[in-house]
């Protein structure tokens, strides 16, 4: 193979690959008609299109110039598929410049212009504008399918429409999720939980379950894990070593009761649990509440600030534990968060399929049952126990990995008095807390632990954020809730906005990334509506035409990619922002699954499956035309 021929290759194959993504049907219609090969872009784009100037790139040239003299034989291009593009049937050509006396014959024949009936390949994922006018979010459109109030969502590991619900109290249910513009709520029988931990879990307003995580490979080994809190007077499996100890140089004799609680009676307690057996895991509907292993447990100085997230790295399969300062008056007093021999203040990541034998636990001064993944950051600096992940966290409260771009690893980390931030967590990162909060110098009411210099750090500051004077005048008042990166079809122009919210605020933003992949985030507070063919109907707050969510606990996401907010009043899905009213141009182009009462079928869903079949036939014939080269 030489060179020219790899180029053309690689062209082919970045065709073959064009992202099947809402707009990738388009590529392959020219007047509703459609054709085996991409409409590839050979001109600019015209000033009304609704695709970016992609087009700008003259990519059939491109193909041209690079695979002129490439062999076509059992390729797209070769006779046997000319039925559109003007070729003689009894050709027997192999060649582009043998079929096409030119460049320009074989453009007029492949290529084409972005218009606004249409849209081109330039040999990148089809993307569309992101002006004001065109796609941005004119509002979020909601329906409510749930009247329970949850702390946690997690989708079904084996794909289905299922997922997996928990309470604060420590009780976790398995719900199907309706299809969207079914009219129907979630299905399941809140009297028959999943799984009932409340024997264990120490409930109040800051303590109870705080997450649950189901292994990648549940559907075939049953394994899930609950995060929660216990109180070690009253339930004798609470039995953590104090995180106030000597090696973090603290002494917890020398901590004051908080809140009537002396330091460490509550702990923190990640604990293994199996489905009951069935043939197949996946179609287990309970779970006995049995521990089968106690992965952590550790006792909290104070009576807050403890985060409590699992959730498993959708990359590396290590479990990811998201811990707090521990809390404390004046602002983290004793240091925890910059500690580097502290857990407080930290995400964890473990191993959770690999088990220590008892020696190693005590070599290793671990908090449980699991092992230390060996790239963790500990092994490029020593003074980091190993389980650390990131540090410099005030209090994670919700974090998720982006299901198109798993790097993309978001943390909202709850503010002191004056800002809420969003992160993108990466390895041995520094957050800053409690040298800053936010961006913002911070200087704590009192620090026995003593205090970090911000030239000891190298901070990575918030992507995204709010001052609380954005969402309420009285300081203090604003606690973040993190989100999703929104990946659903149904709404396209809230389409890879990352969605978050406020705790008490009822307030949420949809941040846009400009450009991709470069960090760099602008945040738009996003109004929202309720659809008035809801299955359950929303209240509204009084005075006003909003619907009352009341507190914003968490968001979710299922395996179709769609939203879901858990509220204290319910839970909310995102729908199509016609059923509220709301504009979007794309919609219409892009509405997948059920559509709405009122809502036809659209264009673009009645194309997917043929879409599909052209993109099978095209494979095939790709890879004899790959092979040869």
């Amino acid at each position: 193979m030489n060179i020219s021929d790899a180029a053309c290759a690689s062209l082919l194959r970045s065709i073959l690959c064009a992202r099947c993504d809402p707009y990738s049907a388009e590529l392959f219609t020219v007047s509703s008609v459609p054709r085996p090969v991409a409409v590839l872009c050979n001109s600019s784009v015209s000033a009304n299109s609704s695709q970016s100037s992609q087009a700008e790139n003259d990519f059939c040239s491109n193909v041209w110039d690079t695979c002129q003299n490439v062999n076509i034989l059992n390729s797209p291009f070769s006779p046997s598929l000319r039925g559109q593009t003007g070729l003689p049937a009894n050709s027997s050509s192999n060649k582009l410049t043998a079929a096409w006396q030119s460049k320009a014959d074989f453009c007029d024949a492949f290529g084409g212009a972005s218009t606004d009936g249409s849209v081109c390949y330039d040999g990148e994922p089809v993307t569309l504008n992101n002006t004001e006018t065109s796609s941005s979010p004119r509002g979020l459109c909601l329906e409510k399918i749930g009247n329970g109030s949850y702390l946690s969502m997690v989708a079904h590991p084996d794909g289905s429409n299922r997922a997996f619900f928990s309470s604060q109290q420590g009780k976790i249910w398995l719900a199907t999720i309706p299809e969207q513009g079914s009219g129907k709520t979630l299905g399941f029988d809140e009297s028959t939980p999943f799984v009932d931990l409340t024997d264990q879990v120490y409930f109040n307003t800051e303590f109870g379950m705080m997450g649950m995580a189901f292994h990648p490979n549940f559907a075939q080994n049953g394994r899930f894990f609950a995060s929660f809190n216990c109180d070690k007077v009253k339930w004798p499996g609470c039995t953590g070593r104090c995180s106030c100890n000597s090696e973090v140089n603290c002494d917890p004799s020398k901590l004051a009761p908080d809140n009537g609680a002396q330091p460490c009676q509550y702990q923190t307690v990640i604990a293994e649990y199996t489905a009951n057996d069935t043939a197949t895991k996946s179609l287990g509907t309970t779970a006995k509440p049995l521990e089968v292993r106690r992965i952590f447990t550790m006792g909290l100085p104070f009576t807050s600030h403890h985060g409590g997230q699992i959730l498993f790295g959708p990359s590396d399969g290590y479990l990811y534990f998201m811990m707090g300062d521990g809390g404390g008056a004046g602002g983290d007093p004793q240091n925890f968060s910059q500690n580097k021999k502290s857990l407080l203040g930290k995400i964890m990541r473990l191993d959770v399929d690999n088990m220590p034998s008892a020696a190693e636990i005590i070599k290793l001064d671990l908090w449980g049952n699991y092992s230390i993944p060996k790239d963790n950051p500990f092994s490029e600096d020593s003074d980091l126990r190993p389980e650390i992940w990131a540090l410099g966290m005030r209090n994670p409260w919700r974090c998720s990995f982006d299901s198109e771009r798993p790097s993309y690893f978001m943390c909202a980390d709850v503010g002191q008095d004056t800002y809420e931030e969003v992160d993108i967590i990466t390895k041995g990162g520094n957050y800053g807390w409690r040298v800053y909060e936010g961006s913002n110098p911070f200087t704590p009411q009192q620090s026995p632990g003593g205090n970090t210099s911000s030239e000891s750090i190298s901070p990575i500051f918030p992507v995204m954020g709010y001052y609380h004077s954005d969402v309420n005048k009285k300081e203090g008042s604003a606690s973040i809730t993190g989100g999703y990166f929104f990946r659903s079809q149904i709404d396209p122009c809230m389409y890879g906005r990352y969605l978050y919210g406020d705790l008490y605020a009822g307030a949420m933003w949809a941040a846009t990334e400009t450009p991709e992949n470069s960090g760099n985030f602008t945040s738009t507070k996003i109004p929202f509506s309720c659809g008035r063919d809801s299955p359950i109907q929303c209240t509204s707050l009084p005075g006003s035409a909003l619907p009352s969510l009341g507190y914003i606990f968490s968001f979710g996401e299922d395996n179709g990619k769609d939203n879901f907010i858990l509220a204290s009043s319910g839970v909310y899905r995102v729908v199509r922002p016609s059923r509220c009213n709301y504009t979007c141009s794309k919609e219409n182009a892009t509405a997948v699954g059920s559509p709405g009462p009122t809502s036809p079928p659209s264009h673009a869903s009645q194309l997917h499956g043929s879409f599909s079949r052209i993109l099978a036939l095209f494979s095939s014939l790709l890879l004899l035309l790959l092979g040869a080269i």
